[in-house]
């Protein structure tokens, strides 16, 4: 923690020292508005990051709401995001510090993609914004693409009006590169060009990521290929009970052939999927409960305290067979007191964790 907080306060100061001298021919209002603008794109990114730890769980993965939650992106899709978020700063990098040196067609591409970026910052924001149920994960999460926005706005407006400008006086060799720059010499026909090229250039980044083992609809799957979010389409599986839930892993965790998972039931007033041996062991403690609330307590606070980072460590399908085969000859006791002390035994263990 400590080194995080001195890279908090380092970076920031170090990156003041480089931004003086890329920026040293601009006025010093400039530079301590851009130095603001720069140090606010930082610590958004800090906090995007920070506020994702707590949000990395793919949809198919059975969590502990206490331990996290379900990531807003699907992680096979993510390289995509990433991609056109790399292009995307870089083309405000561009334009930022060449934006009237830059030829007409890199200009171009680089508000391409700086538009696009900001087409994938409004579904991030709408991903974001609807889920209550991650209030706090969005706090941190949200801002990123709210100042991605009003900063490619702001630079986008700039570039075009300065460009507007200059390129009526600009005069290219290549007889090509002066056509183009005359054709987009006039600041109205830059946006049209932009969106004209919007699609191309979106087509063949995604055909390249295709090569590269992506699939061609990546983009809009790492939004919908996730759980609780507002583009989400997929159902995660019961989430975990925190509170000594180690038979609740082991039942939803293990190869179904082994640990033989029964039905659907509710623990605490979350769905968990439960099996025969998860049923006997809690009807066998709802039977110690009856006859001695003590020793039930006792029961109950060791189990707590040893069952739930027992269940941390159940991280396969291996391990929960594996704890499911060393439970049997408990299963097989706790099934004997049940059928020697019960009237109804079966009815007894078919009702616990009932929907």
């Amino acid at each position: 923690m400590t080194g995080i907080l001195f890279l908090i306060v380092l970076i920031p100061i170090l990156g003041f020292f480089v931004f003086k001298n890329l920026r040293s021919n601009v006025s010093t209002k400039m530079k301590v508005a851009e130095y603001m603008v720069f140090v606010l794109i930082f610590f958004t990114i800090g906090a995007f990051c920070f506020g994702w730890m707590f949000s990395s769980s793919d949809y198919y993965e059975a969590i502990d709401i206490v331990d996290g939650g379900y990531t807003p992106f699907a992680t096979k899709h993510l390289p995509t995001l990433l991609v056109f978020f790399v292009f995307a700063v870089l083309s405000l990098i561009a334009m930022w510090l060449r934006g009237n040196l830059l030829p007409p067609i890199i200009l171009v591409l680089a508000m391409v993609f700086a538009t696009i970026g900001m087409f994938i910052s409004i579904a991030v924001i709408v991903q974001l914004g609807s889920s209550k149920e991650y209030a706090q994960v969005n706090a941190f999460m949200f801002p990123l693409p709210v100042v991605y926005i009003f900063t490619t706005s702001s630079l986008l407006y700039k570039v075009l009006v300065n460009e507007g400008k200059l390129s009526s006086t600009k005069v290219y060799k290549n007889k090509t590169l002066n056509n183009l720059n005359t054709l987009l010499a006039k600041t109205i026909r830059q946006p049209i060009a932009v969106l004209i090229l919007l699609m191309p250039v979106f087509v063949i980044v995604m055909a390249i990521l295709v090569l590269f083992g992506q699939e061609y609809d990546a983009i809009s799957k790492v939004f919908t290929e996730t759980t609780t979010w507002h583009f989400s389409q997929k159902t995660h599986p019961p989430i975990l009970d925190h509170r000594g839930h180690y038979l609740c892993t082991v039942a939803v965790c293990g190869d179904p052939k082994v640990v033989k998972p029964l039905r659907l039931g509710l623990r605490h007033g979350n769905e968990i999927v439960v099996n025969r041996q998860l049923l006997i062991a809690n009807a066998f403690e709802e039977l110690v409960q009856d006859f001695s609330p003590r020793l039930h307590k006792i029961i109950r606070s060791n189990y707590d305290k040893y069952g739930y980072p027992l269940s941390k460590k159940i991280t396969t399908a291996t391990g929960s067979n594996l704890v499911y085969r060393l439970m049997k000859p408990l299963e097989y006791f706790f099934l004997l007191v049940l059928y020697l002390f019960c009237i109804r035994p079966e009815a007894k263990i078919n009702k616990q964790y009932a929907i």
